[in-house]
């Protein structure tokens, strides 16, 4: 059964709002039908009629769209989220306060207290939230993450992650230039910068693998470019449950990079390692032992994936595989696989993780509960 989708922003000329329709389209289990793709009516309906969206779905007013969508018989089954941050929990309360399923962009919100009682609200729906985390829709991450449960590399000690880009090492926003506009913008990206923009994914995919929490950060958050309201870089120790550390760098100044996102984990016994510009492969090397590659549908791994070896498997199908997800767990099945979607808690850890980093940065750099 196809499942009707509806979206609030990513209208004419918005980035992640392609990505979205991309990756809900890629496996037929998704039909955008309805959305309110920008506060500007003009501008909604002209993006609604590029996307085959009908006249009298379209709306300029995502309270009205939830409301006129929760009433049809053939309302949508969820909402995508693809606003700057500042919109993300007030769109998210309406749906949810309308029954219809929420699947929000990261961060999941601009502020902690909209997180908590965005996280709240949740719980007492029976309306999922799904926050797409993609990097978690890998398979090799997915494969890293079940090896490390079932003990291929004993206890974790240290779990480093990179996340690097160079798009915003000039002084971008002031070209207008809408994605840099807004996220450097404390009034719509929140009070993080990089930070949230990239080291939450970055934090996300450390603790999805390892299995393990953030207990605190150390952090040292800068902004490179002259004038720059927000971090445009970000330098973070972690102190992990259980006893294992951790260290992030994220960038968005760092030349040559464009999105140098990779892991390494040190466990007692052996050593993981993945590159999301190489995807299908994750390095295995147990203490004393040659590195093997693993690479994607060789045989030798489990997690599943949609295309043949030798064929990459990357960024958008990483991102379908969220939204086939989100279906399976609309539709009550795929328990084992929905089990790895980012819920609203999982957005809330983001939201705390950087509030810590943002005030262990304004102490000068001290260890701050996350």
């Amino acid at each position: 059964m196809t499942l009707k989708l509806g979206m609030v922003g990513g209208g004419q000329g918005a980035f992640i709002g392609g990505v979205h329709r991309m990756a809900a389209r890629l496996d037929g289990r998704w039909d955008l039908v309805a959305g309110a793709l920008s506060s500007d009516p003009a501008r909604a309906a002209a993006s609604a009629a590029d996307l085959g969206i009908a006249p009298d779905r379209s709306y300029s007013d995502f309270a009205q769209m939830a409301l006129a969508e929760a009433a049809r018989p053939d309302g949508i089954a969820a909402v995508a989220i693809v606003t700057p941050n500042h919109l993300h929990a007030k769109v998210a309360t309406a749906f949810l306060r309308a029954g219809i399923a929420v699947i929000c962009d990261k961060p999941m919100t601009a502020t902690l207290p909209e997180a908590e009682e965005l996280a709240a609200l949740a719980a007492e729906t029976s309306a999922p939230f799904v926050l797409t985390q993609t990097y978690t829709g890998y398979p090799m991450v997915r494969e890293a993450r079940r090896m490390i449960a079932e003990g291929a590399i004993g206890a974790v000690r240290h779990v480093q992650v990179e996340y690097l880009q160079d798009w915003l090492a000039g002084p971008v926003e002031q070209s207008g230039q809408k994605q840099a506009v807004w996220r450097t913008d404390p009034r719509m990206s929140g009070e993080g910068g990089c930070i949230a923009d990239i080291g939450t994914h970055a934090v996300n995919l450390a603790t999805f693998v390892s299995g393990l929490a953030v207990q605190a950060v150390l952090a040292d958050l800068t902004a490179f470019e002259p004038g720059r309201r927000l971090d445009d870089n970000a330098a973070v120790l972690l102190r992990f449950d259980g006893g294992a550390k951790g260290m992030i760098w994220a960038s968005q100044i760092t030349s040559g990079t464009k999105n140098a996102l990779r892991f390494r984990i040190a466990g007692e016994r052996g050593g993981l390692a993945w590159d999301q510009e190489d995807p299908d492969l994750l390095e295995f090397t147990l203490l004393g032992d040659t590195t093997r590659l693993l690479r994607r549908g060789d045989g030798l791994t489990q997690t599943p994936s949609r295309i043949p070896s030798g064929h990459p498997e990357g960024y958008l199908e990483a991102f379908a595989t969220l939204y086939a997800d989100a279906a399976d767990l609309i539709e009550g099945k795929g328990l084992a696989s929905t089990r790895a979607l980012a819920t609203a808690e999982d957005g809330l850890a983001g939201m705390r993780f950087i509030r810590a980093c943002v005030r262990s940065n304004e102490a000068g750099g001290t260890w701050t509960a996350a």
